[in-house]
């Protein structure tokens, strides 16, 4: 059976986010949401391992791949609650059920806020490398990874130049420095995203905190945590895994932020093996 992803266009959902799906057309499903900087052509690597026994669709997030510009609307993406909505909204018109929704990154958050939206959607959250806040909060003692200096410099850099911004950024998010095409191949695909979108997307992401949201996610959910995650750091997705009512941690032998590119094998492995697990 082919895993090559097909274009699904079932409404205007599905069309403005270009839904594909690929996989075993009757299996349970599998979203898949990427992350910031990315596309869904990102999961690539881990669609024959998935999609053997899942029904696996992916979509692009608002300003990446191939979401439809003419509708992307700032102030919806101001935060992150903009990007779960048209979760839930995808899950609606496509009639998703029992959905088992996987995240990078800051998507992993976007996926717990869309799961406590609509708790009826989903059965469970896989969140690679997650982080609930990129900031450091002296007040409660946790460690983010960035200070408020570190994420100002970040975004200013990011609005005076996008290109050497992306050409800086990319490879150390991530990481595996043994295997520059994995950072170059990152660097093109944030290069994709329209500048201004990708503006919107990194401060909703950098200056947002959902660890409160999390205390209200009632999926069970599987925390990837990678080793030398330079956004995810070990004290951030402790603190998620902390938050979380029903979650489980997996550390994985990968190194990095994208697991998904730099192990997929690995990774695939372990989320199937959590799904055919027993409750």
């Amino acid at each position: 059976m082919s895993t090559a992803p097909t274009r699904l266009i079932a409404g205007p959902a599905a069309a403005r986010h270009a839904v594909h799906v690929a996989g075993r057309p009757d299996g349970p499903v599998v979203l898949l949401v990427h992350g910031f900087g990315s596309d869904q052509h990102a999961w690539r690597r881990m669609l024959p391992a998935l999609g053997a026994d899942h029904r696996v669709v992916l979509l692009d997030q608002a300003g990446a791949g191939g979401f439809d510009a003419s509708t992307y609307d700032r102030e919806r993406y101001r935060t992150l609650d903009g990007y779960a909505a048209d979760l839930v909204t995808v899950c609606e018109e496509l009639d998703l059920r029992d959905v088992v929704v996987v995240g990078h990154s800051v998507s992993s958050v976007i996926a717990a806020r869309a799961a406590a939206r609509a708790p009826e959607r989903f059965r469970r959250i896989v969140m690679l490398a997650p982080s609930a806040r990129y900031l450091d909060d002296r007040a409660s003692g946790y460690d983010g990874g960035f200070s408020a200096e570190d994420v100002e410099e970040l975004l200013a850099s990011l609005d005076h130049n996008y290109l050497a911004w992306t050409a800086a950024t990319a490879p150390m998010i991530m990481g595996n420095a043994d295997r520059p095409e994995l950072g170059e191949e990152f660097t093109e695909s944030m290069r994709r995203l329209h500048p201004g979108t990708a503006r919107d997307f990194a401060r909703a992401t950098f200056l947002s905190d959902s660890r409160e949201v999390l205390t209200r996610v009632s999926t069970p959910a599987l925390v990837l945590q990678c080793r030398d995650d330079a956004l995810a750091p070990d004290t951030a997705v402790c603190e998620v895994v902390a938050r979380l009512p029903h979650a489980t941690l997996v550390p994985l032998r990968a190194t990095g932020h994208c697991p998904h590119v730099s192990a997929p094998e690995e990774t695939a492995a372990v989320i199937l093996a959590h799904l055919s697990a027993r409750p």
